[in-house]
């Protein structure tokens, strides 16, 4: 393979390789900061980052508000405490080496505060800010207001036209780079859009293509594209290298630092990950983000694909063949049900899954009651980490609700999260991953267990390993 060649990014020459943030304390401090280190670009996320004091002990998240908005607010403190812990952390690990990006989402609840409360407390710490599941109109301002770069993640030319035309022609200097994520590969959050079948993925080539002419004609042709979701080995993309079609080309690697000596990341999850099989990573919707998301078909996964599968339509009034009466709650409402679906809801009442819940779809899902109990305490603990959430009904406005009934067919995004980074539970809680996670278990590399250092797995990939 051919020697890969530094690239400016965020005003400084690095090499092209990118550590990808992954939210709730997954990409931190160590992690990116151990990237920079090795001369790359290392991220930690803002998601709701973990918060030490002054002692270096965890700060756990608790909160006390009775009603969502004011846990809202200590969310939004909480958010900036930790994304400010973490921004000096990965100050201090980098040695002043690389560059130290930081990324958020942009449904995330909040986002422009936490943005403004971190950036405003960490200046000269980061260098660059990250940015998607969303459209973040607002980024660029927000950055150049503390003079540092943005970068904006997008699966297609078309969002980045969009982006372009309505915000960021104004702040063209400060666009250091644009991440193209394969909304078919890449883990967590995906950028599929409606036009776009999650089983039938395109070549990222002619969509990397596509954006860089229409970053062309905007007069971007030297700004970096970086390339996220389902690189593994370099030398798998060789002819991207000093390629004039698609100009200057970084990497982004979201999947491999899982797998690191800094990474965060508990035991459990890094030998979960060294036994994972092609096929185990699913593309799926049931993020109450409403988004496509990629993660590990673990039991967490099955159990929403089950409670999914136990669902019938219902009408309040008997139309067409919805006929037949079924009693519905406490108060034994009746709905109306085709024959057949009455037959099968009184089935799945007769195996245990005795309450029928509502969704906004006009359909019933039926769970245990201990499992009714538990979306419905989660739905009431609800704390806003999103704009808007599809599982509590909760959104950032002044009325505080999507103006939808609750969807008991999603999940508490911020529970799992915070559960699976902060125990060794790694079949009932959520594992976001890209699809090539399965390559851990079949890459010689990681032989007998081998998890490298930061360093080390910096070293491989410039080898194009």
């Amino acid at each position: 393979m051919r020697p890969l060649k530094n690239i400016i990014i965020s005003g400084r020459e690095v090499l092209p390789l990118v550590e990808g943030g992954k939210g709730i304390s997954v990409s931190n401090g160590e992690s990116s900061g151990a990237w920079a280190a090795a001369g790359g670009v290392g991220t930690f996320s803002a998601v709701n980052a973990d918060a030490h004091d002054e002692q270096g002990r965890l700060i756990p998240i608790v909160y006390h508000g009775k009603t969502r908005r004011e846990r809202h607010e200590e969310l939004i403190n909480y958010a900036i405490q930790g994304g400010i812990t973490q921004a000096k952390i990965a100050h201090e690990r980098s040695n002043g080496q690389g560059r130290i990006h930081m990324n958020v989402l942009w449904e995330m609840g909040a986002v422009e505060p936490i943005l403004h409360g971190v950036l405003s407390q960490a200046k000269g710490l980061v260098h660059g800010v990250t940015c998607g599941a969303g459209m973040p109109y607002k980024l660029a301002e927000i950055c150049v207001h503390y003079g540092i770069h943005y970068y904006p993640i997008v699966s297609s030319a078309r969002a980045f036209r969009i982006l372009w035309k309505r915000a960021y022609n104004r702040f063209p200097e400060a666009l250091g780079g644009v991440v193209y994520e394969d909304p078919w590969l890449a883990g967590g959050h995906n950028g599929l859009s409606n036009s776009e079948h999650p089983d039938h993925p395109q070549k990222p080539y002619p969509r990397v293509a596509e954006l860089r002419q229409a970053m062309i004609e905007c007069g971007l042709k030297d700004t970096p594209i970086f390339m996220a979701g389902g690189v593994w080995s370099i030398n798998e993309w060789e002819d991207w290298l000093d390629n004039p079609e698609l100009g200057p080309i970084a990497f982004q690697f979201g999947t491999r630092p899982l797998l690191t000596q800094e990474s965060p990341i508990s035991e459990a999850w890094k030998k979960k990950l060294l036994t994972l099989k092609e096929g185990d990573i699913q593309l799926n919707r049931f993020s109450p983000t409403g988004f496509y998301s990629s993660a590990v078909r673990n039991d967490f996964l099955l159990s929403l694909e089950a409670r999914s599968q136990r669902q019938v339509a219902y009408s309040v009034a008997p139309v067409g063949e919805h006929t037949e009466a079924f009693p519905v709650g406490a108060r034994g409402r009746f709905v109306y049900l085709t024959i057949h679906d009455k037959e099968q809801a009184e089935s799945w009442v007769q195996a245990g899954f005795k309450e029928a819940m509502r969704t906004p779809d006009s359909t019933l899902v039926f769970v245990t009651p201990e499992h009714q109990n538990e979306i419905l305490t989660d739905q009431i603990n609800c704390m806003g980490c999103l704009s808007a959430c599809n599982f509590s009904n909760w959104a950032q406005n002044e009325e505080g609700t999507t103006g939808k009934k609750a969807d008991p067919r999603s999940y508490c995004i911020q529970k799992t999260l915070q559960a699976i980074s902060h125990s060794e539970d790694v079949n009932n809680q959520l594992m976001f991953a890209g699809h090539q996670a399965y390559r851990f278990a079949r890459d010689p590399y990681y032989a007998n267990g081998f998890i490298p250092s930061v360093q080390q797995l910096v070293e491989r990939l410039q080898t194009g390993n």
